[in-house]
Parts: structure tokens; sequence; C-alpha cells
């Protein structure tokens, strides 16, 4: 069953904490029942430090059980993260954690898709959320996916208003992407859809460093934009983005202005190259955090299902950093605010598919998104 998230899921997202403790999964215990839940949060290599994706749904479950990143307490008892290596670990460390009978295992991203639903489909009684994600048809499968086109869109925005305000002529933006995917393509395509909302006749480059973990990929693409003139670089590639904000560091460092645009998680403290000043201009907030509490305050409540949610602009999903206010003043933010409320209200229409997106005015008929 699909359904669309709504605001009124924030308030249903708020934590209780649970008392006493418990660490073994016979039953999934109900809000009533005195124990406490078990998580095992699954990633790729890139692990919860990737400051992006992985460590936003780290956050989630840190907030569920009252713990900070500095102070959790309750890793190895209530909760744990395991990062596979390579993908053909997968399914080993899938099986792992169903064997060990947690709650509630959690797959961030889509290339678990084919791990967890041979698994799950041999686990009924195993609880799953799986994010970015919507084809698993399992009762005991969750999927959380994004509307990262709309939230994307708004940073687009953010970086034609910047380039307008700073007077630059003729700007090129760039896009770097991980591992193509319709995910992915959701990012760029959002993006590029934005900046021609400010800047109609805007000119575009696109790379795919087909891996999540390969910042040195992006950091050698970033400066060959850089240097033939590219304005700003969004970047949803996981850890391999982190080598975008590096370039953009160093150049600005050098006094040249140059931008990177963060994703998943407010990335502003990795851009930082003077105690006040960073590279990121925003960054696109994808909320992964909200689906983890949406996962397990469902499984403490006995209301847990096989489901597909959408968390969109209007749910607080997705959205935009205003960190960096002394590179987005009050008036370029008050513009990304009423796009923002457009496209909540249905006025603005954000293609989601390249498919669609070619049918938009101006849209550059080079891009592949891939």
């Amino acid at each position: 069953m699909r359904k669309t998230l709504l605001q009124s899921i924030i308030v249903a997202l708020t934590v209780s904490l649970l008392l006493g403790v418990s660490c073994s999964k016979k039953q999934a215990p109900s809000a009533s029942s005195g124990e406490q839940l078990t998580v095992r949060l699954l990633t790729d290599a890139t692990g919860i430090d990737d400051k992006s994706f992985n460590a936003a749904a780290w956050r989630g479950m840190l907030q569920f059980y009252g713990d900070t990143w500095n102070l959790t307490s309750n890793r190895g008892t209530l909760y744990e993260v395991v990062s596979a290596t390579t993908q053909d670990q997968y399914i080993p460390v899938m099986r792992q954690a169903t064997d060990e009978q947690y709650d509630l295992i959690i797959a961030t991203g889509f290339t678990f898709a084919d791990a967890l639903g041979e698994v799950a489909a041999g686990a009924p009684d195993q609880n799953y959320l799986i994010v970015d994600v919507d084809w698993i048809d399992l009762p005991n499968v969750l999927n959380a996916v994004f509307a990262e086109h709309e939230g994307s869109y708004l940073v687009g925005v953010a970086a034609a208003l910047k380039a307008q305000a700073d007077g630059i002529t003729g700007p090129r933006f760039g896009f770097i992407g991980g591992i193509a995917s319709p995910t992915i393509a959701k990012f760029e395509i959002g993006y590029i859809q934005g900046v021609l909302s400010v800047l109609p006749h805007a000119q575009f480059v696109e790379y795919y460093a087909g891996d999540w973990g390969r910042p040195d990929l992006a950091k050698t693409q970033a400066k060959n934009w850089y240097d033939s003139g590219v304005y700003a670089i969004y970047s949803a590639a996981g850890g391999t983005g982190n080598g975008t904000i590096a370039q953009a560091k160093e150049y600005r460092l050098q006094g040249k202005n140059v931008w990177a645009i963060g994703v998943d998680s407010d990335q502003y403290e990795e851009g930082l190259y003077t105690n006040t000043d960073s590279a990121v201009l925003t960054s696109m907030i994808k909320r992964v955090e909200s689906s983890v509490l949406y996962a397990l305050n469902a499984v403490k409540n006995g209301t847990f299902k096989g489901e597909v949610i959408t968390l969109d602009l209007k749910a607080d999903g997705v959205g935009f950093a205003v960190t960096n206010t002394k590179a987005l003043p009050k008036d370029i933010i008050d513009r990304i605010d009423e796009e923002k409320a457009k496209i909540i209200a249905g006025t603005i229409q954000v293609a989601a598919t390249l498919e669609e997106a070619r049918a938009t005015p101006n849209f550059p008929a080079d891009i592949k998104a891939q």
C-alpha cells in the first residue's frame, strides 16, 4: 500500500522512550510491555561517518534512544550498526541480523534491495525498513522513499539566486552522482529545474562516479569543472561527494568564487575553511532520520506493517539548509521559501523523472541523469 505522509506525521514521530532493558526479540514489544526495542542498521562501506545519508539514519536511532553521537550508551545492547565493505556481503550481514532477532533491521539504500527481498521473504516475523526503495511488496517490509526532486529544486534555486547576486555572467552548474539509479536521478533533475526557474539559459555538466566511497573521483572532477568556470556543484553521492566539498574549500581559501552544495545532512561544518566561512552554500536536507523514527515507533506501538511511505516537502521529509547565513542573505532565503510554499501548494510541479523533465521549458537535451 502506498500513502503520502502529510504534516501530521511529524507529530506521530515524537519520541517516547521506553523504560527497562532487554536485548532479545521473541515478540514485537508493545508500548506497555516495559521492553526496549532492539535495532540494527546495515550500511554500505561508507558507514555512519559519511556525514550524509547513513549519518542521518544513525541520528534517527540515537534520537529514539535519547543518545547523542558522542554518548551512544545503548550501542551494542539496544542498537548497533554493521557496514558491509562489498555488496557480496549484503546477504550475509542481513541473514546474521535476522538470526539475531532484532526488533527492527534497517537497510540504507537501494543497493540493499535484492538482499533484503531475499532474506525477508524467508523471515515473515522479522520487521525490516529499507530506505529509497518502493518495490518490495512484503508484509514485513516498510519501504520509505523521499521527494528528493522537490528538495533539490530548492537548492538549485539557491545556487542560481546566489550566482545572480554575484553578477556571474553565463553561469554553469555541475552535478556529481554516486551510483546511477532513478533515486539519484531525482536529485539531478530537481536541481536542474530549480536553477532554470531563475536562470532559464543556464548550462549544466554531469558526472556519475559509480561509487559511494570515492571522494578522490569527485575531487578530481570538481577541480576540472571549477577550472573550466563551473560556479556551483551539487553532489548526491554519499561519501564520494565529500571530495567536491574538499575541492571547493581549497579554492575558496584561494579566493575563488565557487561553491559546493551538500546533500542528505547539513554539510555546512564539513565545508568550513575558516572559523566562520564554509564552502557549502546550502545542503539538500533529506530527513532519513524521520523514516527511522517512523519505523521504530510503529514497532513500539504494534502498528508496523509492510507499506510504502513517501516523505515530501509537505511532510517535512526534505528541505534546504540555511546555516550559511554569510552566503545566503535573508532576501535569498525568503525567495526560496516562497518557492517551497508553491511546491507544497501544488502551484509548482517538479518533475521527478527525466522523461517528465524533458517536457519542461529549457531542460537541456544532453542531460542523461546516469
